[in-house]
């Protein structure tokens, strides 16, 4: 077993992690839902109760002072089954005024009067309103009860709620008393009902999380084998997925453009190694070729054949200088070494000593540069660099004319150079590849006036360092043009 199928064993699949997911989330709920209704069910009941007795009691208050209030009250108890009780308090005594005895197991017409005054002292102590819950068991409780004044009966608990109010110098003393039904059973068989239920939904959970696996990971399965494929060197895969979800279809289109770009980068390699081993066997074969003659033939050894293998060894080392300059602008260890200078100046010098190395082979560069000084901010070096690469790919691709155009412009504060040729031109949908290293338009090999055949992707390199707009323009049979812009430098 490879290590790469190790670690995918090692590995929780999306299936399971669904399910875990899901399980947790059902026992969040069902926990939530057991606390609320199970746990916490008596206590909302007996609040409910409590809230429901003290809403009675205000409506009360508005029959208590009136003539016939023991009626009243009276029919209010039979209408809403409660035991009410009312007493008047004057002086300290009390009198009983309305003693509406309605419901079996009244709690509050057989306390003692002990009891009462208990009750009336924590409501008058509680600002008025006092509620108390009260609990009777006839299996453990004395023949009186476990309060004062019971009678003998059985187990029952009840909500008491008592209310003070105070009307032309006369307390009224309101008791109100529920039956608290029990709900011990009802509990018990919502719990039985829960342990189903969490059963129920914990299988609903495991076949849900296999559903949503299989339309989760179905597609990221087929893209992970294709990407395999991918890594063993298939660059044509498809990793299209005709009905996935979006996020899925958008791995798969960037892993296609991925695999197209890898595709393309592979085969500009091998053109590049090809073209490479082209540039470099062809001096080296002519210094070796030079040196042999000199060697082997009395009177080879000229001026003439000297210059040859030093021309040839200049060319040598120009490639190797270019492709040593092309890595370190790609990987980012050169940087702009920035400073302000003449860029027409810099122009006109470098223009001046290209014409002199290309004269004899009957070129002629000429140039559009307005007088006056144009203070860019950039690499000196660079730019020159980059003027005489594009210079030197107009002179190689120029037409019969032999003839190369440099113009420098202003507009807006900025300073344009392009360089123009009269050559073949370059087709529309090949403009933008010819920035590559070693591409070529014609797809054949030619040897070149002056240069590697890198000079593009070296100003490629410079300009994306220096953050420049650069381009071409051209059409077939028409010529090329080659430019870049730099912003014109401000005096700080």
């Amino acid at each position: 077993m490879s290590k790469r199928q190790r670690r995918k064993g090692e590995r929780v699949g999306i299936r399971w992690r669904l399910f875990a997911c899901l399980a947790l989330f059902t026992l969040l709920i069902l926990l939530t839902l057991w606390l609320f209704q199970v746990r916490l069910l008596s206590t909302f009941y007996e609040g409910e109760k409590f809230s429901e007795l003290e809403q009675s009691a205000e409506e009360l208050k508005k029959y208590v002072t009136e003539e016939n209030a023991k009626d009243l009250v009276f029919d209010y108890a039979k209408q809403k089954g409660l035991c009410i009780l009312v007493i008047t308090v004057k002086d300290g005594v009390g009198r009983m005024l309305v003693n509406a005895d309605v419901t079996p197991e009244c709690m509050i017409h057989h306390m003692s009067a002990e009891t009462v005054e208990g009750l009336y002292a924590s409501a008058k102590k509680n600002g008025g309103v006092f509620d108390k819950r009260f609990e009777f068991d006839a299996t453990d409780a004395p023949e009186e009860g476990r309060f004062p004044g019971f009678p003998q009966r059985g187990s029952s608990v009840n909500a008491i709620h008592v209310q003070v109010l105070e009307d032309d110098g006369l307390e009224y003393v309101m008791l109100l008393d529920c039956e608290l039904m029990p709900v011990d059973a009802t509990v018990r068989t919502l719990e039985l009902q829960f342990v189903w239920i969490a059963g129920v939904l914990l299988v609903l959970a495991f076949l849900l999380a296999l559903l949503l696996s299989h339309i989760v990971a179905k597609p990221l399965v087929q893209i992970t084998q294709k990407a395999e494929k991918l890594s063993a060197g298939e660059f044509e895969a498809d990793f299209s997925q005709g009905g996935a979800y979006r996020e899925v279809q958008e791995l798969a289109d960037t892993l296609s453009f991925a695999a197209k770009e890898i595709g393309a980068a592979g085969r500009l390699q091998r053109e590049l190694i090809a073209n490479i081993s082209h540039d470099l066997r062809t001096p080296l074969t002519m210094i070796k070729g030079y040196s042999e003659m000199m060697r082997d033939i009395p009177g080879e050894n000229s001026a003439e054949n000297i210059q040859a293998v030093i021309d040839e060894t200049t060319r040598l080392s120009d490639l190797v200088k270019d492709l040593l300059d092309l890595s370190k602008l790609q990987s980012g260890t050169e940087k702009p070494d920035f400073a302000v200078f003449d860029l027409a100046q810099l122009l006109r010098d470098a223009l001046d000593r290209y014409n002199t190395l290309i004269k004899h082979k009957g070129y002629c560069i000429e140039s559009v540069i307005p007088e006056g000084e144009v203070p860019v901010r950039a690499d000196r070096t660079m730019i020159l660099q980059v003027i005489y690469n594009l210079v030197g790919n107009a002179v190689n691709y120029t037409g019969e004319s032999k003839r190369v155009l440099v113009t420098q412009t202003l507009k807006q504060g900025v300073v344009r150079l392009a360089v123009a040729d009269d050559g073949e031109g370059i087709p529309p949908e090949q403009i933008a590849q010819i920035w590559d290293r070693y591409y070529r338009v014609d797809k054949e090999h030619r040897c070149a006036v002056m240069g590697s055949g890198l000079g593009l992707s070296i100003v490629k390199g410079v300009m994306e360092a220096h953050n420049a707009s650069y381009g071409v323009e051209s059409a077939v049979g028409a010529g090329s043009v080659f430019w870049f812009e730099l912003p014109l430098a401000t005096e700080e």
